[in-house]
Protein backbone atom coordinates (compact mmCIF):
# COMPACT_ATOMS: atom_id res chain seq x y z
CA UNK A 1 0.00 0.00 0.00
CA UNK A 2 0.62 3.66 -0.25
CA UNK A 3 0.43 4.97 3.05
CA UNK A 4 0.64 8.84 4.24
CA UNK A 5 0.68 10.72 7.21
CA UNK A 6 -2.48 12.72 8.06
CA UNK A 7 -2.51 15.70 10.35
CA UNK A 8 -5.74 16.58 11.51
CA UNK A 9 -7.28 18.93 14.03
CA UNK A 10 -8.32 18.38 17.28
CA UNK A 11 -12.03 18.25 16.74
CA UNK A 12 -11.03 16.08 13.33
CA UNK A 13 -9.14 13.55 15.28
CA UNK A 14 -12.57 13.03 17.84
CA UNK A 15 -14.53 12.45 15.15
CA UNK A 16 -12.12 9.97 13.27
CA UNK A 17 -12.32 8.63 16.25
CA UNK A 18 -15.73 8.05 16.50
CA UNK A 19 -15.63 6.83 13.00
CA UNK A 20 -13.00 4.13 14.32
CA UNK A 21 -15.11 3.16 17.18
CA UNK A 22 -18.33 2.35 15.50
CA UNK A 23 -16.18 0.23 12.66
CA UNK A 24 -14.50 -1.61 16.02
CA UNK A 25 -18.22 -2.20 17.30
CA UNK A 26 -20.05 -3.60 14.08
CA UNK A 27 -16.65 -6.03 13.64
CA UNK A 28 -16.77 -6.89 17.42
CA UNK A 29 -20.48 -7.32 16.96
CA UNK A 30 -20.34 -9.83 13.29
CA UNK A 31 -17.48 -11.76 15.07
CA UNK A 32 -20.01 -12.23 18.11
CA UNK A 33 -22.60 -13.98 16.07
CA UNK A 34 -20.03 -15.85 13.88
CA UNK A 35 -18.62 -17.48 17.23
CA UNK A 36 -21.86 -18.28 18.28
CA UNK A 37 -22.57 -20.87 15.87
CA UNK A 38 -22.87 -24.09 16.46
CA UNK A 39 -23.90 -27.97 14.89
CA UNK A 40 -27.39 -28.02 15.62
CA UNK A 41 -27.95 -24.12 14.26
CA UNK A 42 -28.49 -23.16 10.74
CA UNK A 43 -26.02 -20.79 9.36
CA UNK A 44 -24.88 -17.75 10.61
CA UNK A 45 -25.98 -14.03 8.96
CA UNK A 46 -23.60 -13.56 5.47
CA UNK A 47 -22.84 -9.73 4.72
CA UNK A 48 -26.24 -9.19 2.96
CA UNK A 49 -28.20 -10.32 6.34
CA UNK A 50 -25.87 -8.39 8.38
CA UNK A 51 -25.98 -5.50 6.57
CA UNK A 52 -30.36 -5.45 6.49
CA UNK A 53 -29.67 -6.03 10.06
CA UNK A 54 -27.81 -2.48 10.20
CA UNK A 55 -30.11 -0.75 8.55
CA UNK A 56 -32.65 -1.50 11.54
CA UNK A 57 -30.46 -0.91 14.02
CA UNK A 58 -29.44 2.33 12.35
CA UNK A 59 -33.50 2.85 12.50
CA UNK A 60 -33.38 2.47 16.12
CA UNK A 61 -30.69 3.61 17.65
CA UNK A 62 -29.42 7.69 17.08
CA UNK A 63 -25.97 7.13 17.98
CA UNK A 64 -25.26 4.62 15.24
CA UNK A 65 -27.47 6.56 13.09
CA UNK A 66 -25.59 9.29 13.80
CA UNK A 67 -21.89 7.51 12.24
CA UNK A 68 -21.06 6.84 8.33
CA UNK A 69 -23.33 4.20 7.21
CA UNK A 70 -20.26 3.62 4.51
CA UNK A 71 -17.31 3.14 7.18
CA UNK A 72 -19.93 0.48 8.98
CA UNK A 73 -20.87 -1.25 5.87
CA UNK A 74 -17.14 -1.77 5.00
CA UNK A 75 -16.76 -3.09 8.43
CA UNK A 76 -19.07 -5.71 7.70
CA UNK A 77 -17.58 -6.71 4.46
CA UNK A 78 -14.52 -6.47 5.88
CA UNK A 79 -15.22 -9.29 8.39
CA UNK A 80 -16.68 -11.27 5.47
CA UNK A 81 -13.55 -11.14 3.99
CA UNK A 82 -11.88 -12.05 6.61
CA UNK A 83 -13.84 -15.64 7.24
CA UNK A 84 -13.10 -16.57 3.99
CA UNK A 85 -9.63 -15.94 4.34
CA UNK A 86 -9.94 -18.11 7.66
CA UNK A 87 -11.52 -21.18 5.95
CA UNK A 88 -9.30 -20.99 2.33
CA UNK A 89 -6.48 -21.35 4.98
CA UNK A 90 -4.30 -18.29 4.30
CA UNK A 91 -5.04 -15.86 7.29
CA UNK A 92 -5.59 -17.17 11.16
CA UNK A 93 -8.90 -17.04 12.33
CA UNK A 94 -10.29 -13.31 12.91
CA UNK A 95 -10.05 -12.26 16.61
CA UNK A 96 -11.32 -8.99 18.58
CA UNK A 97 -11.08 -5.62 18.12
CA UNK A 98 -9.77 -3.30 21.24
CA UNK A 99 -9.77 0.26 21.32
CA UNK A 100 -6.20 1.63 21.56
CA UNK A 101 -4.89 -0.78 19.66
CA UNK A 102 -6.88 -1.56 16.29
CA UNK A 103 -8.11 1.77 15.34
CA UNK A 104 -9.14 1.68 11.95
CA UNK A 105 -11.86 1.92 9.33
CA UNK A 106 -12.21 1.80 5.40
CA UNK A 107 -13.76 4.06 2.98
CA UNK A 108 -14.93 2.41 -0.52
CA UNK A 109 -16.43 3.31 -3.98
CA UNK A 110 -16.83 6.99 -5.13
CA UNK A 111 -16.30 8.63 -1.72
CA UNK A 112 -12.20 6.87 -1.97
CA UNK A 113 -11.60 9.24 -5.11
CA UNK A 114 -12.25 12.58 -3.28
CA UNK A 115 -8.88 14.22 -3.05
CA UNK A 116 -7.48 16.89 -3.77
CA UNK A 117 -3.74 18.32 -4.17
CA UNK A 118 -3.07 21.22 -2.52
CA UNK A 119 0.65 22.15 -3.12
CA UNK A 120 3.50 20.22 -3.43
CA UNK A 121 4.28 18.97 -0.53
CA UNK A 122 0.47 18.81 1.02
CA UNK A 123 -3.27 17.24 -0.25
CA UNK A 124 -6.42 16.91 1.27
CA UNK A 125 -8.70 13.76 1.74
CA UNK A 126 -12.73 14.68 2.32
CA UNK A 127 -13.53 11.53 4.84
CA UNK A 128 -17.32 11.15 5.69
CA UNK A 129 -18.56 13.05 8.55
CA UNK A 130 -15.33 14.39 9.30
CA UNK A 131 -14.71 16.68 5.85
CA UNK A 132 -11.26 17.46 4.60
CA UNK A 133 -8.10 16.12 6.59
CA UNK A 134 -4.93 17.47 5.10
CA UNK A 135 -2.51 14.74 4.65
CA UNK A 136 1.64 14.81 3.22
CA UNK A 137 2.58 13.90 0.02
CA UNK A 138 5.60 11.71 0.34
CA UNK A 139 4.66 10.11 -3.15
CA UNK A 140 2.66 10.31 -5.96
CA UNK A 141 -0.95 9.79 -5.16
CA UNK A 142 -1.51 6.28 -6.81
CA UNK A 143 -5.17 4.97 -8.72
CA UNK A 144 -6.91 3.22 -6.01
CA UNK A 145 -10.38 2.34 -4.97
CA UNK A 146 -10.16 2.53 -1.65
CA UNK A 147 -8.91 3.56 1.58
CA UNK A 148 -7.97 2.94 4.96
CA UNK A 149 -7.55 5.48 8.13
CA UNK A 150 -5.21 4.16 11.01
CA UNK A 151 -4.46 5.41 14.28
CA UNK A 152 -1.61 3.94 16.07
CA UNK A 153 -0.90 3.64 19.76
CA UNK A 154 0.96 7.23 20.00
CA UNK A 155 -1.66 8.55 17.93
CA UNK A 156 -0.16 9.35 14.57
CA UNK A 157 -3.03 9.49 11.74
CA UNK A 158 -2.16 7.36 8.98
CA UNK A 159 -3.86 7.38 4.94
CA UNK A 160 -3.33 3.97 3.40
CA UNK A 161 -4.81 3.92 -0.26
CA UNK A 162 -5.23 -0.08 -1.31
CA UNK A 163 -2.71 -0.18 -4.89
CA UNK A 164 -0.05 -2.45 -5.32
CA UNK A 165 3.10 -1.29 -6.49
CA UNK A 166 5.15 -2.89 -9.28
CA UNK A 167 7.52 -4.92 -8.75
CA UNK A 168 11.05 -4.47 -9.39
CA UNK A 169 12.30 -5.81 -12.88
CA UNK A 170 15.79 -8.10 -12.22
CA UNK A 171 18.82 -6.42 -13.21
CA UNK A 172 19.30 -9.52 -15.66
CA UNK A 173 23.24 -10.14 -14.61
CA UNK A 174 22.88 -13.47 -13.64
CA UNK A 175 24.05 -12.92 -10.39
CA UNK A 176 22.91 -14.39 -6.87
CA UNK A 177 23.01 -13.39 -3.40
CA UNK A 178 22.36 -15.47 -0.08
CA UNK A 179 21.22 -13.74 2.70
CA UNK A 180 21.70 -15.42 6.24
CA UNK A 181 19.80 -14.24 9.28
CA UNK A 182 21.22 -13.26 12.75
CA UNK A 183 20.15 -11.56 16.34
CA UNK A 184 24.35 -10.07 16.64
CA UNK A 185 24.06 -9.19 12.77
CA UNK A 186 20.82 -8.95 11.15
CA UNK A 187 22.04 -9.56 7.14
CA UNK A 188 25.02 -11.45 6.55
CA UNK A 189 25.43 -11.66 2.56
CA UNK A 190 27.35 -14.13 0.73
CA UNK A 191 29.40 -10.81 -0.92
CA UNK A 192 30.82 -10.34 2.41
CA UNK A 193 28.44 -7.54 3.40
CA UNK A 194 27.51 -7.44 7.13
CA UNK A 195 24.09 -5.51 7.64
CA UNK A 196 22.52 -4.40 11.23
CA UNK A 197 19.30 -3.33 11.64
CA UNK A 198 19.23 0.29 13.95
CA UNK A 199 17.31 -0.12 16.75
CA UNK A 200 16.66 2.06 20.00
CA UNK A 201 19.94 4.24 21.32
CA UNK A 202 21.67 3.27 25.02
CA UNK A 203 20.20 6.58 26.00
CA UNK A 204 16.73 5.38 24.92
CA UNK A 205 17.25 1.94 26.23
CA UNK A 206 17.80 3.51 29.53
CA UNK A 207 14.36 5.77 29.30
CA UNK A 208 12.48 2.75 28.56
CA UNK A 209 13.24 0.71 31.13
CA UNK A 210 12.88 4.26 33.56
CA UNK A 211 9.53 4.60 31.94
CA UNK A 212 8.60 1.04 32.74
CA UNK A 213 9.76 0.78 36.55
CA UNK A 214 7.31 3.96 36.54
CA UNK A 215 4.58 2.60 34.99
CA UNK A 216 4.17 -0.64 37.68
CA UNK A 217 4.40 1.98 40.29
CA UNK A 218 1.24 4.00 38.27
CA UNK A 219 -2.15 3.06 39.63
CA UNK A 220 -4.18 1.55 36.77
CA UNK A 221 -7.16 3.95 35.27
CA UNK A 222 -5.01 6.90 36.28
CA UNK A 223 -4.10 10.15 33.91
CA UNK A 224 -0.47 9.54 34.88
CA UNK A 225 -0.39 6.13 34.16
CA UNK A 226 -2.46 6.79 30.90
CA UNK A 227 0.73 9.45 29.64
CA UNK A 228 3.66 6.82 30.40
CA UNK A 229 1.67 4.26 28.82
CA UNK A 230 2.03 6.56 25.50
CA UNK A 231 5.75 7.65 26.21
CA UNK A 232 6.47 3.83 26.28
CA UNK A 233 4.64 3.85 22.91
CA UNK A 234 6.32 6.70 21.14
CA UNK A 235 9.98 4.43 22.22
CA UNK A 236 8.40 1.05 20.61
CA UNK A 237 7.12 3.16 17.73
CA UNK A 238 10.32 4.82 16.95
CA UNK A 239 12.24 1.30 16.83
CA UNK A 240 9.26 -0.05 14.95
CA UNK A 241 10.27 2.67 12.22
CA UNK A 242 13.98 2.24 12.04
CA UNK A 243 13.00 -1.64 11.42
CA UNK A 244 10.58 -0.88 8.85
CA UNK A 245 13.04 1.95 6.94
CA UNK A 246 15.32 -0.22 6.95
CA UNK A 247 14.03 -3.67 5.61
CA UNK A 248 12.63 -1.32 3.29
CA UNK A 249 16.09 -0.05 1.89
CA UNK A 250 18.37 -3.03 2.13
CA UNK A 251 15.15 -5.38 0.45
CA UNK A 252 14.94 -2.91 -2.10
CA UNK A 253 19.06 -3.12 -2.92
CA UNK A 254 18.90 -6.35 -3.23
CA UNK A 255 15.76 -6.71 -5.22
CA UNK A 256 18.12 -4.07 -7.52
CA UNK A 257 21.42 -5.84 -7.41
CA UNK A 258 20.74 -9.52 -7.59
CA UNK A 259 18.93 -12.04 -9.65
CA UNK A 260 17.96 -14.49 -7.75
CA UNK A 261 18.32 -14.23 -3.55
CA UNK A 262 18.20 -16.89 -1.34
CA UNK A 263 17.18 -17.11 2.33
CA UNK A 264 16.89 -19.82 4.99
CA UNK A 265 13.30 -21.29 5.10
CA UNK A 266 12.65 -20.43 9.03
CA UNK A 267 9.46 -20.09 10.93
CA UNK A 268 9.59 -17.11 12.64
CA UNK A 269 6.19 -17.47 14.88
CA UNK A 270 7.43 -21.07 15.95
CA UNK A 271 10.60 -19.94 16.47
CA UNK A 272 9.91 -17.01 18.44
CA UNK A 273 7.35 -19.08 20.61
CA UNK A 274 7.66 -19.28 24.14
CA UNK A 275 9.02 -22.28 26.12
CA UNK A 276 6.65 -24.83 27.85
CA UNK A 277 6.84 -25.42 31.35
CA UNK A 278 8.36 -28.36 32.74
CA UNK A 279 6.63 -30.10 35.86
CA UNK A 280 8.95 -31.51 38.57
CA UNK A 281 7.81 -35.77 39.14
CA UNK A 282 9.48 -35.34 42.47
CA UNK A 283 7.52 -32.35 43.43
CA UNK A 284 4.17 -32.27 42.25
CA UNK A 285 2.88 -28.60 41.56
CA UNK A 286 6.11 -27.16 41.28
CA UNK A 287 8.09 -26.75 37.91
CA UNK A 288 11.80 -27.00 37.24
CA UNK A 289 14.29 -24.47 35.26
CA UNK A 290 13.19 -23.99 31.83
CA UNK A 291 15.33 -20.94 30.61
CA UNK A 292 12.29 -19.13 29.94
CA UNK A 293 14.13 -15.54 30.83
CA UNK A 294 17.26 -16.62 28.42
CA UNK A 295 14.20 -17.67 25.46
CA UNK A 296 12.64 -14.14 26.05
CA UNK A 297 15.40 -12.20 25.24
CA UNK A 298 16.53 -14.58 21.96
CA UNK A 299 13.45 -14.01 20.94
CA UNK A 300 13.02 -9.77 21.06
CA UNK A 301 16.20 -10.16 19.25
CA UNK A 302 14.61 -12.62 16.58
CA UNK A 303 11.83 -10.15 16.39
CA UNK A 304 14.04 -6.60 16.70
CA UNK A 305 15.66 -7.75 13.73
CA UNK A 306 12.81 -8.03 11.17
CA UNK A 307 13.33 -11.71 10.18
CA UNK A 308 9.83 -12.32 9.16
CA UNK A 309 9.49 -8.96 7.26
CA UNK A 310 12.59 -8.73 5.42
CA UNK A 311 11.46 -12.21 3.30
CA UNK A 312 8.03 -11.22 3.15
CA UNK A 313 8.95 -7.65 1.57
CA UNK A 314 11.94 -9.46 -0.75
CA UNK A 315 8.46 -11.54 -1.78
CA UNK A 316 7.24 -8.62 -2.78
CA UNK A 317 9.14 -6.44 -4.79
CA UNK A 318 11.05 -9.87 -6.36
CA UNK A 319 8.41 -12.28 -6.88
CA UNK A 320 9.59 -15.59 -8.55
CA UNK A 321 13.11 -14.53 -7.65
CA UNK A 322 13.05 -15.68 -3.74
CA UNK A 323 14.28 -19.12 -2.64
CA UNK A 324 14.01 -20.77 -0.12
CA UNK A 325 16.90 -23.29 1.52
CA UNK A 326 16.84 -25.77 3.81
CA UNK A 327 18.46 -24.17 6.98
CA UNK A 328 19.80 -27.26 8.85
CA UNK A 329 23.89 -27.01 9.19
CA UNK A 330 24.39 -24.25 7.18
CA UNK A 331 26.35 -22.45 10.68
CA UNK A 332 28.58 -26.06 10.82
CA UNK A 333 29.35 -26.58 7.12
CA UNK A 334 32.50 -25.11 5.33
CA UNK A 335 31.93 -23.14 2.37
CA UNK A 336 35.00 -24.31 1.07
CA UNK A 337 35.39 -27.59 1.12
CA UNK A 338 32.19 -28.82 2.33
CA UNK A 339 32.84 -30.59 5.68
CA UNK A 340 30.62 -30.33 8.53
CA UNK A 341 31.74 -30.56 12.26
CA UNK A 342 29.86 -28.38 15.34
CA UNK A 343 33.43 -27.75 16.28
CA UNK A 344 34.14 -25.79 13.16
CA UNK A 345 32.02 -23.07 14.99
CA UNK A 346 34.21 -21.44 17.78
CA UNK A 347 32.17 -18.49 18.76
CA UNK A 348 29.13 -16.67 17.17
CA UNK A 349 31.47 -14.28 14.83
CA UNK A 350 34.43 -16.74 13.61
CA UNK A 351 34.49 -19.84 11.92
CA UNK A 352 37.53 -22.20 11.84
CA UNK A 353 37.13 -25.33 9.58
CA UNK A 354 38.44 -28.55 11.39
CA UNK A 355 38.81 -30.35 8.14
CA UNK A 356 40.69 -27.68 5.61
CA UNK A 357 41.48 -24.71 8.10
CA UNK A 358 39.29 -22.22 6.23
CA UNK A 359 38.86 -19.12 8.74
CA UNK A 360 35.86 -16.05 7.78
CA UNK A 361 33.66 -14.74 9.16
CA UNK A 362 30.68 -17.47 10.52
CA UNK A 363 27.55 -15.27 9.39
CA UNK A 364 29.70 -14.70 6.07
CA UNK A 365 30.38 -18.66 5.34
CA UNK A 366 26.74 -19.68 6.38
CA UNK A 367 25.34 -16.78 3.74
CA UNK A 368 27.75 -18.86 0.95
CA UNK A 369 26.24 -22.13 1.90
CA UNK A 370 23.01 -20.70 1.62
CA UNK A 371 23.86 -19.41 -1.59
CA UNK A 372 25.21 -22.55 -2.75
CA UNK A 373 21.72 -24.15 -1.82
CA UNK A 374 23.75 -26.93 0.67
CA UNK A 375 21.87 -29.09 2.79
CA UNK A 376 23.11 -32.21 4.51
CA UNK A 377 21.66 -34.96 6.41
CA UNK A 378 20.24 -35.89 9.28
CA UNK A 379 23.57 -37.46 10.40
CA UNK A 380 25.36 -33.91 9.97
CA UNK A 381 27.41 -35.61 7.24
CA UNK A 382 28.60 -34.46 4.24
CA UNK A 383 29.02 -36.74 0.78
CA UNK A 384 32.67 -37.22 0.24
CA UNK A 385 34.21 -35.96 -3.06
CA UNK A 386 34.54 -38.68 -5.14
CA UNK A 387 35.64 -38.84 -9.01
CA UNK A 388 33.14 -40.00 -11.06
CA UNK A 389 35.97 -42.28 -12.81
CA UNK A 390 36.30 -44.31 -9.66
CA UNK A 391 34.34 -47.60 -9.60
CA UNK A 392 31.86 -48.40 -7.24
CA UNK A 393 33.30 -49.51 -3.95
CA UNK A 394 31.07 -52.50 -2.43
CA UNK A 395 30.56 -51.97 1.38
CA UNK A 396 32.05 -53.38 3.94
CA UNK A 397 30.04 -55.79 6.03
CA UNK A 398 29.27 -54.94 9.78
Amino acid sequence: MSRFRMYPSPAQQAALLELCRDARYLWNLALEQWAMWTRDKGATPGFAEQCRQLTEARAAFEWLRAGSQTVQQQALRDFDQAVKNFHAGTHRRPTWRKAGRHEGFRIDGSQAARVEKLSRKWARVLVPKVGWVRFRLSRAIPDAKSYRVTCDRMGRWYLAFAAIPEPIPAPGTGELVGVDRGVTVSAALSTGELLSCPGLSDREQARLKQLQRRLARCRRGSKRRGRVQVAIAKLYARAGDRRKDWVEKTSTDLARRFDVIRVEDLRVAPLTRRPKPKPDPERPGRYLPNRRRAKAGLNRGILANGWGLLVQRLEHKAPGRVEKVNPAYTSQTCSVCGHCAPGSRENQAVFWCVACGHRANADVNAAVNIAAGRAVSARRETPPRVSSKREPQLAASG
